[in-house]
């Protein structure tokens, strides 16, 4: 079902014109058929990232799916045409998988984060989800791994035999580690979702949900932690703008005239 999904082009990156229901049914579809496919969560500061960064673009694009986690990605899917696009949140997704998880007894894997999150994490899915099966969670060393490290990883992965691996490692990282991953993990389906198991967790806070629904949510986020996202909010948002602008003046008056 993923390669039926329309796209739509933002700066380059390819997002999938789709809502919650679209992102269940490519789930479900993929673990019931075994299939092998990874999903890229896209706010705004993925878009970003793969502006300066062609692995970091390459690995989005080839992705299954790449969901529309930022309101003003949802609305650029809508000034393009996509009437039914709607916002897919990690977070969010994160849970409606598990419920899913939990009925049809899917093996959720978390791999990210550290271990005090994986723990937190953990204690508030089973309390949420009480017949959620957990294959297991893994917080890998910081920095680059060696050869060794990386086949021990997936061999565990892979032993833990899980539906759907969470890939929890921030954009742009998580996003290549699944592009370079897909064909050693034998998961059907892995989601790389940033900071959702913080928020799941409730080690970080999220924004109130109008101020998601506004589009508002960074200025919850700058405000919480300042020095880590002033440069991906402030200067992110303001070049995602004007780069916005550039190429819906280049589709009007560029590319008619070609």
């Amino acid at each position: 079902m993923a390669d039926r999904m329309k796209n739509f082009n933002v700066l380059g990156v390819g997002v999938s014109a789709i809502n919650m229901s679209d992102a269940r049914s490519v789930i479900e579809e993929a673990i019931a058929r075994k299939s092998k496919i990874y999903i890229c969560v896209c706010p705004v500061s993925t878009i970003m990232e793969c502006q300066s960064s062609v692995l970091a673009r390459t690995s989005v694009n080839s992705a299954d799916l790449v969901t529309p986690d930022g309101m003003p990605v949802v609305w650029l899917g809508r000034l393009l045409g996509n009437a039914a696009i709607r916002r897919v949140y990690g977070p969010d997704l994160m849970l409606e998988a598990c419920a899913i998880s939990e009925s049809r007894g899917y093996k959720n894997y978390f791999y990210g984060s550290d271990g005090r999150v994986l723990e937190a994490l953990q204690k508030k899915l089973k309390n949420r989800f009480p017949n959620l099966i957990i294959a297991g969670t893994y917080s890998p060393p910081f920095g680059e791994l060696s050869e060794e490290e990386d086949a021990r990883i997936v061999e565990m992965i892979n032993s833990a035999g899980p539906d759907i691996l969470w890939v929890g490692l921030g954009s742009p990282k998580q996003d290549i580690w699944m592009y370079e991953h897909k064909a050693r993990i034998n998961a059907p389906v892995m989601i790389g979702v940033g900071a959702a198991f913080d928020f799941v967790a409730g080690t970080k806070k999220q924004a109130p949900k109008w101020m998601q629904r506004s589009g508002f949510e960074w200025l919850f986020r700058l405000s919480i932690e300042p020095k880590r996202l002033f440069k991906r909010y402030i200067f992110g948002n303001a070049l995602f703008l004007y780069l916005i602008c550039a190429q819906a003046i280049r589709s009007i008056f560029v590319d008619k005239d070609e």
